[in-house]
């Protein structure tokens, strides 16, 4: 019987394991990911003007669903803005996107 347990155990311990670097590696991906369309956003801001944040999340919400709000768009933004002149590389490892939103806010 304590074999078995054990076995069970070291398996759910694994998959635990699994799980939280599979979810690291997801959230720095996204975060990475963020920074880089908000400096893109910021290009074409620059470029268009303001107004193009409207535009481009009414496109995305009709192509790719909801989730890409004007609001989340303009955070993507933000983030950029927030940290395009500091060495933030290190920071994605410590933070995750809803942690670097609050961040951002807190600045205003």
């Amino acid at each position: 019987m304590d074999k078995y347990y054990k076995e069970i155990k070291e398996k759910l311990i694994d998959d635990e394991i699994y799980a939280i670097a599979k979810d690291y590696s997801k959230e720095r991906h996204r975060v990475i990911t963020y920074y880089e369309i908000g400096k893109l956003l910021n290009d074409a801001g620059n470029k268009y003007g303001a107004s193009i944040i409207k535009k481009y999340s009414k496109k995305l919400i009709n192509e790719l669903g909801r989730k890409y709000s004007e609001r989340t768009i303009r955070s993507m933004r933000r983030l950029y803005n927030e940290f395009k002149d500091e060495i933030w590389k290190p920071l994605v490892s410590k933070l995750n996107w809803m942690q670097l939103l609050i961040f951002c806010e807190r600045k205003k």
